[in-house]
């Protein structure tokens, strides 16, 4: 019941997925074989997704090779489904959205019903979480980070100050920033606070050439605005320094190798910078540090733009001189807490582990950088859900996640301390993905995730662990979207069928082959309707 998958998962995913059987892994096997009874249920599960992103459809195809006959309801706020494989990764990452192609394959089980085009919430056009939960056995949220983290400093409003996250869905196509109109025709130089792989996606867009980006799936409209970019000059700025930055080595090595761009070593220099001579780092750090020592392909005097990485500088202030628009950002210089040559043990895991998260403290010295237009790249969130409080499903404001056990099971609110394993859960509900662990990691290690609560689903219903409305009398089959959809043309929502899907993604390929590229996404919920209506 329980057998690998590879044929269904993309060869990136292949090389990292590990065998996720839950019935084998330690912890959980103590925590599931205490259910005895066999599954004396009359009906098969019912279980609503809410979420279409890598986590909702790597948990759906998990459990429908496990239980053919269960029947999977998957709720998308927009008519197109896949999440961040869609709307969050850069369009000259092609190979980053292969796993698109085997997540169609779940939609060819006959258990599985996509309903596209139904936001879930308690607003005019929404659906609440309220009319869904009585007519399903169980509730999967994995709904992803839909939010960016603010800096929370004075000025953050100001025009020419955005989220990464936004500027992503823009050049991205995503519906909800097909209007945002980043000012990159006012000034030379663009600041990014935060130095993780979306920071670098940001600053290697805007230095792509015009003619590599137009082989992509990048929105017409980004292309448009990116060919009148004045943008010459890009600094990622970062609190910490060169060893704790979240960024990877293929992420840099791509912006250090980009035909005609420059980079600008930190006016620190990289001695007092990295403490630490190369040969005595980790392995990884030691990478790190030689692709930053040796610096770019494009020697600076010879380039047509430049980037910088900016380190130990904690953002204060965006400043204005109109009160309107961007003039600069103001940072306090920050320095380690203690010395990295302080840290070092000698032995590589530790030095890793104690190098990356070396802490910084500030110094009370400020400076500012002179810029229009600045990207904050610190990170995305989840939030909670309208309604999950009538449903008793708490969140964690402060980690922005579902609490769960680890394994997907929602842990109820009030859930004392040291309960045990299968003590205190919330019936019938449970998380994966990002708003179960967090906004972390790749989309291996989602679909590890995903296939690990999916296991936890499956062994529950099988040991009759108690589901939505197990405590209601007479026949207990539920209806799902049969019932549902009642409610959903009452509020006027027009639900989007995996046909329909198709029929809009049909129409996408044929606009891309017409401009010598993959697709071209429709910008709005309204344009693909009116696919479905021609």
């Amino acid at each position: 019941m329980f057998g690998r998958t590879s044929a269904f998962v993309c060869r990136s995913c292949q090389r990292a997925q590990r065998d996720v059987l839950v019935p084998r892994r330690k912890g959980v096997e103590n925590g599931l074989r205490r259910y005895a009874t066999a599954n004396t249920r009359q009906h098969p599960l019912q279980l609503a997704i809410i979420g279409s992103g890598p986590a909702g459809f790597y948990s759906a195809y998990r459990l429908l090779k496990a239980l053919p006959d269960a029947r999977v309801d998957m709720y998308e706020g927009l008519p197109s489904p896949y999440g961040l494989v869609r709307f969050g990764i850069a369009p000259d990452h092609p190979e980053a959205k292969k796993c698109s192609e085997t997540l169609v394959d779940v939609a060819k089980y006959p258990g599985f019903n996509y309903i596209g085009n139904v936001p879930i919430g308690d607003e005019d056009r929404q659906l609440p979480l309220t009319s869904i939960a009585p007519h399903y056995d169980g509730i999967l949220f994995a709904y992803g980070a839909s939010k960016d983290k603010r800096l929370g400093i004075p000025g953050e409003d100001l025009k020419g100050v955005h989220s990464a996250r936004a500027f992503v869905g823009w050049y991205n196509g995503l519906p909800e920033y097909a209007d945002l109109n980043p000012e990159l025709d006012v000034g030379d130089t663009a600041v990014v606070i935060g130095q993780g792989n979306v920071a670098l996606d940001v600053a290697r867009i805007l230095f792509m050439p015009l003619e590599e980006l137009r082989k992509t799936d990048i929105s017409e409209h980004a292309l448009e605005a990116l060919s009148k970019s004045r943008i010459k000059d890009v600094k990622i700025i970062g609190r910490r320094g060169p060893l704790q930055a979240p960024y990877t080595i293929k992420e840099l090595r791509e912006l250090l190798t980009l035909p005609g761009l420059g980079f600008v070593p930190p006016p620190e220099g990289w001695d007092a910078l990295l403490q630490v001579e190369t040969k005595k780092l980790p392995r990884q750090l030691k990478r790190i540090a030689e692709l930053l020592l040796k610096g770019s392909k494009t020697p600076i005097e010879q380039a047509k733009n430049a980037w910088q990485l900016g380190y130990l500088r904690s953002p204060l202030e965006f400043l204005s001189s109109d009160s309107t628009s961007l003039a600069a950002i103001g940072f306090e210089q920050q320095e380690y807490v203690t010395p990295m040559m302080e840290l070092l043990t000698g032995e590589p895991q530790t030095d890793l582990n104690t190098l990356r998260a070396a802490k910084v403290k500030g110094t009370g010295r400020k400076g500012k950088v002179s810029a229009s237009l600045a990207f904050r790249s610190i990170g995305y969130e989840s939030t909670a859900l309208p309604g999950f409080e009538k449903l008793g499903v708490p969140f964690d404001t402060k980690k922005g996640i579902i609490p769960n056990d680890r394994w997907g099971r929602v842990l109820s609110p009030d859930r004392g301390p040291g309960a045990d394993l299968t003590a205190g859960h919330v019936p019938g509900m449970y998380c994966a993905g990002w708003v179960k662990r967090g906004p972390t990691g790749v989309i291996a290690s989602t679909l590890d995730d995903a296939f690990t609560t999916a296991d936890v689903i499956v062994n529950d219903w099988n040991k009759n662990v108690k589901f939505l409305g197990d405590e209601q009398e007479g026949p207990s089959e539920k209806r799902g979207w049969e019932e549902v959809k009642k409610e959903a043309e009452q509020r006027g929502l027009r639900r989007v069928s995996w046909q329909d899907w198709e029929k809009i993604d049909a129409e996408e390929v044929r606009r891309g082959k017409e401009k010598g590229k993959e697709r071209e996404k429709c910008r709005s919920v309204e344009e693909m309707l009116r696919i479905l209506d021609g």
